[in-house]
Order: structure tokens, then sequence, then C-alpha cells
């Protein structure tokens, strides 16, 4: 079936012929080989001959092939597309509905409730999809960055999606960025893609994995490095020969998680592997095309011979040294090896007891993936053992699901005791009706998945979420305990007799007989879509069309309440959590009601709450919010370091915009929350010095002076109005470029463009 948001071999074709005209136009310019992130880079430049190419300092607006939307976040995509009053997108869009799809019972079960619970957010969407031309794939399809790479990834692509792991297409040689929905609809429109033009981090992988070690443990290996504000307006490029050894789904798994160190995006070159998968997905015509132009999909000879002359680092991986790693708790950058971990969890106090073992999402629910899985179920079985602890299994797609249902790896993961889940999210977003526990209960879980912070997955403080790849995640499932290491416990077979796992050693990558094809979730574009009426309720609770935000009065910012100052880590997560309120993600005034619920006050060290300056009462953030607008007065927020790490979800930047908020100042910024705040018009400063944050007092008022002087480069002088009648003077920076400055101006991004 050919639609019209298909990765067609003519669409690929095409795409390639325009990257091969932007790189000779670079390479004339820069005089100099290009790595292969640069090629697919200024290959999409939007104008290669005038662009700034220099890396860490300029802004470069680029031509994206298409755009992924996840229901979660499609909401206040198409709701600002539809502000934009276009008949149809400019490039391919599709919508997948994975996010809404809550775990509890199993498959079939979670699936119709699923269907009943958000039946008018499936209609909305379904029907923007049909009036706007997009396809839209429906609950059960598969996660999205899945069925982007079985379904439109290939190796030189451009896109964006709306979720920030939207890099699990590197894994296909993807150029694939997390953004903001406004960003994809700037897309969506016809305008480029502006980004900070990044530096480039070549990771030069030699050797071959090892033993129990997969290719997960790569990246939690460079996440224990680099820390999550490690790879902020970076790109990484695996490459070498241990690159070549690795499936093309092992690859995405990398690349997916470089989105917890910040990277714009992470890729590896074409390969075999690449077409290996392409040809199981029954796309062998996509990697026919690639193989034509493969001296567009790696780096240069040049680059490879010497590549510490073109990347801005260089960092060494030898994969035969590798071992298996979790990280955790709540943060991906915690690294221990699991020879290691029972010391790590004594010395940090953390949960010994293991009650849950979790193995998909998107990052780790591949064939292959399931397939080393299923040879240790496989040995489990053989000596009549079971799982001491649940462990539920949550696949990709349906075309994963279909495929190991009908290959038999289905069967034997639950001959052991797994559960079967939907193709969706499920837990790892906090979608998790877990029951049984109570608030405060400390346990630990491990999981397969890309994120850990507290209460994101199960929604109780007390649960620790230990990171891992699927093969130590069911190894764990057997002990049940952080006591003993897991590869090497004896464990008791039927008969009495003991035995230890095997590393499951080389498993298909791909299946032999390709994967089970599945489009029935689909719905595809139509021709005639004059007719097509978006579905909105005037009262519905979950859903609201959009009224633009004010424009900037032209004055400097003054007498602003202090909201919050937040400690340590503050991440998407804690600004709008997701779980039960994900069904708000359509009604930005009902969303705004979890605003900063999880930031920590750094006055009081516990989160959600704040003095009311008004009233002197302890308040939840987003009641002091909504008093002060009340009042006609707004405020300011004030944040650590790396502010906004995490999910590229814009309700982030629109509720604190929504609520009153005019400017954050902190440490430093996540990249995705940056340009969401932006786009929303929403000033982003930061300390000039980074200690000035400890001069910042509750019950503070904040003037800002300069705004009306605001261009690149400029500063912004905070006063800091203390209780006592003290005034302290600091400086601040921004980031913005004469075009962000005038969506400041405009009141947002859509307000500009609007006109």
């Amino acid at each position: 079936m050919n639609t019209s948001v298909d990765s067609t071999p003519a669409f690929i074709e095409a795409t390639y012929k325009k990257m091969d005209a932007n790189i000779a136009t670079v390479r004339k310019r820069m005089g100099r080989a290009l790595t292969y992130g640069e090629k697919v880079l200024y290959g999409h430049l939007d104008n290669a001959d005038d662009a700034e190419l220099v890396a860490g300092s300029s802004y470069i607006k680029t031509r994206p092939d298409r755009v992924a939307l996840q229901d979660a976040t499609a909401q206040m995509a198409v709701l600002q597309f539809m502000l934009a009053d276009k008949n149809e997108a400019a490039v391919p869009v599709t919508v997948h509905c994975d996010h809404l799809i809550r775990a509890q019972k199993g498959a079939e079960s979670d699936l119709n409730i699923a269907r009943i619970e958000n039946r008018e957010v499936y209609d909305f969407l379904s029907s923007a999809s049909q009036r706007y031309g997009f396809g839209c794939w429906m609950p059960g399809a598969g996660i999205i960055h899945q069925v982007v790479i079985e379904q439109y990834g290939f190796p030189g692509l451009m896109m964006l999606g709306t979720d920030s792991h939207t890099p699990h297409a590197g894994g296909l040689g993807a150029f694939a960025s997390g953004v903001g929905g406004a960003d994809a609809v700037d897309v969506m429109v016809g305008l480029p893609w502006e980004v900070l033009h990044p530096k480039f981090i070549g990771v030069h992988l030699t050797g071959e994995l090892q033993g129990w070690a997969a290719p997960k443990d790569v990246i939690l290996n460079l996440l224990g490095k680099l820390t999550c504000s490690g790879g902020t307006n970076r790109v990484f490029e695996y490459f070498g020969p241990g690159a070549d050894t690795i499936s093309c789904t092992g690859k995405a798994t990398i690349c997916n998680m470089g989105a917890e160190f910040g990277a714009t995006t992470s890729t590896f070159p074409y390969d075999e592997h690449m077409a290996t998968f392409l040809a199981a997905c029954n796309r062998e015509d996509v990697a026919q095309v690639a193989d034509k132009y493969k001296h567009l999909l790696r780096a240069d000879d040049e680059v490879l011979a010497n590549p510490e002359n073109y990347f801005d680092q260089v960092i060494e991986l030898d994969l035969s040294t590798l071992e298996p790693h979790l990280v955790g708790p709540h943060s991906p950058d915690r690294a221990c090896t699991v020879a290691n971990m029972t010391q790590y969890v004594k010395d940090g106090g953390h949960p010994e007891n293991i009650t849950y073992a979790l193995v998909g999402s998107c990052t780790n629910s591949s064939y292959e993936d399931m397939g080393r899985i299923t040879v240790m179920a496989e040995q489990i079985a053989a000596h009549g053992a079971k799982l001491k602890i649940p462990m539920l299994i949550t696949p990709g797609s349906e075309q994963i699901r279909a495929t190991i249902e009908r290959d038999g790896q289905l069967a034997k993961l639950e001959a052991i005791g797994a559960t079967l889940l939907a193709n969706a999210c499920g837990p790892c977003i906090g979608q998790w009706n877990r029951e049984g526990i109570e608030e405060g209960f400390r346990n630990s879980i491990v999981t397969s998945y890309n994120r850990n912070f507290p209460k994101r997955n199960d929604g109780n403080s007390g649960t620790s979420a230990f990171i891992g790849s699927p093969e130590t995640c069911l190894a764990y499932a057997m002990t049940g305990s952080f006591t003993v290491n897991p590869f090497t416990t004896e464990y008791t077979a039927a008969d009495g007799s003991t035995f230890t796992l095997t590393p499951p050693g080389k498993v298909d990558e791909t299946p032999r007989l390709k994967l089970v094809r599945d489009d029935k979730g689909f719905l595809a574009p139509i021709d005639d879509r004059t007719n097509i009426t978006v579905q909105v309720s005037p009262d519905s609770e979950r859903l609201s069309l959009l009224t633009p935000f004010d424009r900037w009065n032209g004055k400097d910012f003054t007498g602003l309440h202090l909201l919050l100052k937040a400690k340590g880590k503050c991440t998407t997560d804690h600004i709008s959590p997701a779980g039960p309120w994900l069904r708000f993600r359509g009604h930005l005034d009902n969303i705004s009601g979890n605003m900063f619920s999880g930031a920590v006050n750094a006055f009081t060290g516990e989160p959600g709450n704040a003095r009311n300056q008004l009233t002197g009462e302890l308040q939840e953030y987003n009641t002091i919010a909504r008093e002060y607008t009340a009042a006609g007065e707004n405020w300011v927020v004030v944040g650590d370091t790396n502010y906004g790490e995490g999910s590229s979800r814009e309700h982030a930047a629109m509720c604190p915009r929504h609520m009153g908020g005019r400017a954050v100042i902190t440490r430093s910024f996540a990249r995705i929350h940056e340009t969401n705040l932006k786009k929303q018009g929403i000033l982003p400063l930061t300390f000039a010095d980074a200690a000035d944050y400890d001069l910042v007092q509750e019950g503070d008022t904040i003037d800002l002076t300069g705004i009306t002087e605001i261009k690149p480069g400029s500063t912004i002088t905070a006063r800091l109005n203390h209780d006592d009648g003290t005034t302290s003077e600091i400086t601040l920076n921004h980031s913005l470029n004469e075009e962000q400055i005038d969506w400041f101006k405009a009141g947002s991004a859509l307000n500009f463009l609007r006109g």
C-alpha cells in the first residue's frame, strides 16, 4: 500500500540528490572532509550557500524530510497547527497512538479499556489526520519509534519527532531529533527547522560485545561517563569496526538513549545490518536506493583515518571490555556494573528487594531483544524453573508481537511466567496501573526502558528504578534481589539440582521469514479532505482549542513574583508530570493543574508547593500562579543546572506561559526545553555567574531590565528585591537570535508566524 506519507524509493532518491548538491556546496566552502553526521545535517540545509557553519555558536536552518507525532504531544501540536490555518502539511506527517494505553491486566484487556477511555482523543487525532493529510497509526499498532524505523526510516533521513527519543531512528542511519510541538509545526507549515549548530562527537567503537554485554550497555557506560548534560547541543556519531558488529536495532537502542545525556541526536553510518533490517521489513527497495548513494551515507575516508582532526571530541570504547551495567536510581547517569551492584545498593541505601522486571518499550523491543531473552527462557524452562518476580513484556509494534508469536518466542517467555502488555509505552512513561502497593512502599524495579526519574514508572515515591538490558532484567527476575549477582548465582532446578544462566550468544537479529506485515492499525490519508470536520467537543475536559498568547507589551518586567526556586534536578517530569495527567495533554488549562508539582522548593526541600507572596499561605504552585494571574501580576521561576532535562513535552513551557510566567532563570538549560520556552514567548535566561543562584531568597520579587533593548548577545539585569528591603543586582545572559527575539515580541513563535 503506497500513501502520500510513505518513504518511497522516489522520495528517498530525491532526498539523496538534494543532499548531494548541498554537500558539494559545503565542501567548497569548508574545504575539508566531512563526517557522516555533517553530511546529513548539511545535506538538509535550507540555504547551503549562506548558512553559518560554526559549531556551537551559530544557528542553522534545515529542511527535515518528515515529522512524527506521538498521541500525548500530538494533541497540542495539532492544535497549534490548526491555529496556523493551513490545509495540509508541507512534509509527510504521521501520528502514533502509543502513549495513552495504561498497563494493568494484559494486552487485549488494556487495549480495549484504552479505546473506551481515550475515545475522544483518538477521534480528534484521527479526524485531524484525515482533515490535514496525516497518516495515523491507531492504538495497538505500536510505539512511535519502532513503527518509524519499520515503516518510514532510511539512511540519510532527517526527521523531527515530538518525543525526546526520536533519535532511535539513528540506528537506521537517520538524523532524527526530538523537539517540542512548535518546532514540528514550523516544519509542517513549510518553514525550516532552526537549531543551534551542534558540535560533533565521534564515538570510535572497536572490538565486539562479549558474554552478557549487550548494546544497551554501550549507552549505559557512556551515560556514566558523560552525565545527563554531557551531550547538550552535540551530535554523537558512532563509527569504527565495533559499529559494524552491532545490529540495526542494537544501534537504535544506543541512539535512543542518547536523549538521556541531552544529545541533539545520535547516528550510525549505513551498513549491511541496516540493509538486512530493511529487507526484514519488506523494504528491500529502500536498501537498493541507499546502496546507490553509499558515498553520502558514511564519513569520508579522511575522517575515518584521522577522526581526531574532524570531530570536536573522540571517545574510544572497546566493546570487548564492556560489562553489563545498571543505571539508577532516579537518574540515568548513575552507572554501576552488575558485578558491583550488591555493594552499590548497600552503600546507597537503596531497596534490595526487586519487585518487577519490565522489558520492552521503544528502547529494547526488537526481534533480536526478544530472541536473546527467549534463549534464557529456554534454559530456565529446561530446568523446570520459573521467574521469582513478575516480568512484563512490551513489544515495540504489532509487527514484532505477531512475529514473536509466529516464531515461538512469545510462548516460551509466557511459559516461564512473563505477561504480555499492549504494543505501547505503558510503564515506561507512567502508564502503569500498578496494584497492591501503598504510596511510599520501598522497593526496586529493573527495566530495559530509558528513564528512571522518581515516580516516573508507577507514581510511587518509594520505587527505585534501575535500567539495564533485557538480559539483565530477566536475570534479576530470577533473583528478586540485588543481594546476589544474577549471572553467577546458582538456581535450583525442579529436580533439586542447580544451574547457572549462560549468555545467549548470537541470535537472529531479524526474522528469517521477515516481519509479519501489519497495516490494519493504519489510517491512511485520503484525497478528498475538504468535508472532514476535526472533532473537538466544546465542553470536553480533555481537549480545548487554543487561544493565541498575548503579545509582549514593550516594557521591562518589574515586580515579578518568585513562584519557585527549584533545587537540583528539575526535569520536564517535575515541571509537567505524565502518568494520570496524560489524559489532559490536549487541554492547556486543565493540565496546568500539575504545573511544577514535582519541583523541589529550594527553601523547604519539599516538592510541590511554596509560599504565596500575596497571602503568605503555603500552596501548590499552580494555585499560587492562578492567584497571581487573577491579581494581574506575573511571575518568574529560578532553576538549577540542566533545567528541563528529559522529555520533549512542550506542556512544560506552555503551562507556565498560560499561567502567567514571563521568564525562567537557571544555571543552565537542557536543549529542547530552552527552545520550547522561546517558542512560547517565555524568556530563558542564565546566570552570568552561576553562584548568583544562591542570592535568590524566598519572598523575592524580581525586576528584569534591558529587555527593551534586547538583541543577540546582550545581557539582562535582574534586581532581586528581598523581603528585608535590601536588593541584589545580577547579570543574566540569553541565547536568543534575531528571529527568536521576534517570537518573544510577538508573544510566541506561532503568533509571529500568523503575523
